[in-house]
């Protein structure tokens, strides 16, 4: 069993237990590992204790997030400060496909793939010589299925593995000290509306969430929320396009496409990350 997989068991045992505040034994037990040695594991994961975690994942810390945040609007004026504050959107830049390249399937591009093991699961990644193009969670072995995909968007591209060049983008993602200076790059397909979303969700600062109705008010369509959800659902690059900062309005996590515990980890992981 990984490290994820042990940890996840735990996260969904916190997550069904929050308003008990269930103790360290407890959980421990759950897993079948010593206190001691379960805190070690996930503090090592986590970078946090498992009583932070608890309190990472309240409600009312979630409703005070939402109360906090700055529209979205406004948070250009962020610009400048501090490497620990400074904005997502710095890191990762977001390049839509063009009609042509959408026109020609993707005719002269090659695409490059790897599976990677990352802090919540394997991940399948492929990308183009302008950017990531798809990274997605794998369940089980998916990865035939997510090849027949990207073969039906990019018909005529050349399609082929390369474990070291995905690898260094993954190696990018996960390290703390990541260099505004040399942002990755995203290169994704989606309507004109899917990608004002996309772009909105990378101004919403690691460690903090918003709900589907201020992004809506952030592309100027404070009346589509709905649609803003299915465009969020729409996400093309997991982690990096980050649909996990979009909770619902009550402050409740909500759904998410690779599961409602990933989607607790992760934010428990940016919290320690950027708190």
């Amino acid at each position: 069993m990984s490290d994820y997989e042990r940890i996840a068991q735990a996260i969904s045992f916190i997550t069904s237990r929050v308003d008990r505040q269930p103790t360290l034994n407890e959980i421990a037990a759950h897993v079948h590992l010593s206190p001691f040695h379960f805190q070690r594991l996930f503090g090592r994961w986590a970078g946090v204790t498992p009583k932070r975690f608890l309190q990472v994942l309240t409600l009312e810390r979630a409703k005070q997030l939402l109360r906090e945040s700055v529209p979205l609007l406004e948070v250009s004026e962020y610009v400048g400060l501090s490497s620990g504050s400074r904005l997502y959107d710095h890191f990762v830049q977001l390049e839509a496909v063009t009609p042509g390249e959408y026109k020609t399937g993707g005719l002269g591009l090659t695409i490059e793939y790897g599976v990677h093991e990352t802090p919540f699961g394997n991940v399948f990644i492929s990308i183009t010589p302008k950017g990531v193009c798809k990274l997605a969670f794998l369940r089980n072995d998916e990865i035939d299925e997510h090849l027949a995909k990207l073969s039906k968007e990019w018909p005529h591209a050349e399609m082929h593995a390369n474990h070291q060049s995905t690898f260094e983008v993954i190696d990018a993602i996960f390290d703390k000290e990541m260099n505004s200076n040399r942002p990755l790059s995203l290169h994704v397909s989606g309507t004109n509306f899917q990608a004002s979303v996309w772009k909105a969700l990378l101004s919403i600062p690691p460690g903090t969430v918003a709900s589907y109705s201020q992004v809506a008010a952030a592309i100027g369509h404070p009346n589509a929320a709905r649609a803003v959800g299915l465009a969020v659902a729409a996400n093309p690059v997991a982690l990096l396009i980050p649909c996990h900062r979009v909770i619902q309005q009550s402050g409740r996590i909500g759904g998410y496409h690779w599961g409602e515990t990933r989607k607790h980890a992760i934010h428990a992981w940016e919290a320690a990350r950027y708190d």
